[in-house]
């Protein structure tokens, strides 16, 4: 199969493998060029097969050398569908990692279910014995309670009033107007659900209940707040709700797992291009122009930077400093005051006339088509490859 990217709307409903691969291998040879972390030795990732979940396994794996356990739900390949590009990162890293000797599984399905809960305890049971570090990077749309049966589905939008802002095609480079209805306590109540803390507690309990939670352990979900250009649908909004949840539960964590010498943080963590935030008015165009001007700074960093920053200055390396509400903090970078007086002055300013110059929207749209394994130089993307790709320990 001749594998290019295809679209529907602002989803890449394609994945190159080789790709993909490459893009790994990038992740690891940036964290191997790096000083090797003391840090932790069996680490689950939950949500581990892109962004910042796909970085913390490979900056754990190759800097700590740890044993890493990934949950996530992809999509192999299937007739003339190619696999999600999750799916092929996470066959790469295994590769790697077993190529050196490091210990790597995974498993595919629902991480919200008590049934994935359980395979996953019972492989950290016959493998690893326990595991001493937690990941929570789980993104998803949707979330089946495992108790009551209840779909919930996440939306973000303001609470209260409608939100109005400037928004740009990544494709097209065209700067429009968006305006946003606000969410009603309903939709409000089920984003909670998704995206707030409910389904972490239910994952470490799980664990702990099973003693595969080792003694000062320390658990770590990731979360974003944004600038005060997005506040109305972050931070303020339906998703800031959210997020509000998320920290109270690591407050919960974090007093539970103290009693043993463990502790529990949200990390609050830069912007970056994912597919999901490439479909949030606002945000593509936010992100370019703050890739601009943290470029020219000698500044900028990606979803790997930033993860082996926070596991090396932060929390295996240094003092795990934390802002009023407990958060570590490592979009400190993206939140520095310079940068944030710039990109508001730019932002009034910005249209479609003059975008390629306030901006780096080239940057931003060739950092989407690499999350799906496209424009990686040395990558033949005119050659035939077989899209069916195996994960060695998914298919055991």
């Amino acid at each position: 199969m001749i594998i290019q990217p295809k679209f529907r709307g602002f989803v890449c409903t394609t994945a190159h493998p080789e790709g993909c691969a490459t893009h790994v291998r990038e992740q690891i040879e940036y964290v191997k060029g790096q000083p090797s972390i003391q840090g932790p030795k069996n680490v689950l990732v939950i949500g581990a097969s892109t962004g910042y979940g796909l970085a913390s396994r490979i900056s754990a794996a190759f800097s700590a050398k740890a044993a890493t356990i990934g949950v996530f739900f992809e999509k192999p390949a299937s007739g003339k569908r190619t696999a999600t590009a999750g799916w092929y990162n996470s066959a790469a890293f295994e590769q790697e990692a077993h190529r050196e000797g490091l210990y790597a599984k995974s498993i595919n399905g629902d991480a919200f279910s008590n049934e994935l809960k359980q395979q996953t305890i019972d492989l950290i049971k016959k493998d690893l014995g326990q595991v001493d570090l937690v990941i929570y990077s789980l993104a998803s749309p949707k979330r089946k309670h495992p108790v009551t049966g209840e779909l919930f589905s996440s939306v973000l939008k303001p609470i209260g009033r409608p939100y109005a802002s400037k928004t740009v095609d990544f494709h097209t480079g065209v700067v429009s107007e968006v305006s946003i209805e606000p969410a009603n306590d309903e939709e409000i109540r089920q984003t909670v659900a998704v995206m707030g803390g409910e389904d972490w507690e239910m994952w470490v309990q799980a664990l702990s209940e099973a003693g595969v939670l080792a003694d000062g352990a320390t658990t770590l979900a990731y979360s974003y707040l944004g600038p005060t250009l997005t506040w109305p649908i972050y931070r303020d909004g339906s998703i800031g709700r959210a997020k509000i949840d998320l920290d109270e539960t690591a407050h919960r964590l974090d007093r539970r797992l103290k009693e043993r010498g463990g502790r529990a943080y949200v990390s609050v963590n830069k912007a970056v291009v994912t597919q999901s935030s490439s479909a949030i008015p606002v945000v593509p165009l936010y992100i370019s122009i703050l890739f601009k001007l943290m470029k020219e700074q000698g500044t900028h960093e990606g979803c790997t930077e930033q993860i082996y920053r926070l596991l090396s200055e932060r929390l295996y390396g240094g003092e795990a400093t934390v802002d009023e509400n407990g958060r570590l903090r490592i979009d400190d970078l993206e939140m520095k005051p310079e940068i944030q007086e710039e990109v508001t002055r730019l932002w009034e300013k910005i249209g479609t006339d003059n975008i390629k110059e306030l901006s780096d929207l080239t940057s931003y749209r060739e950092e989407f088509f690499r999350l799906f394994g496209f424009e990686f130089d040395g990558v033949d993307y005119k050659a035939d490859i077989d899209p069916d790709v195996k994960i060695p320990s998914i298919n055991e």
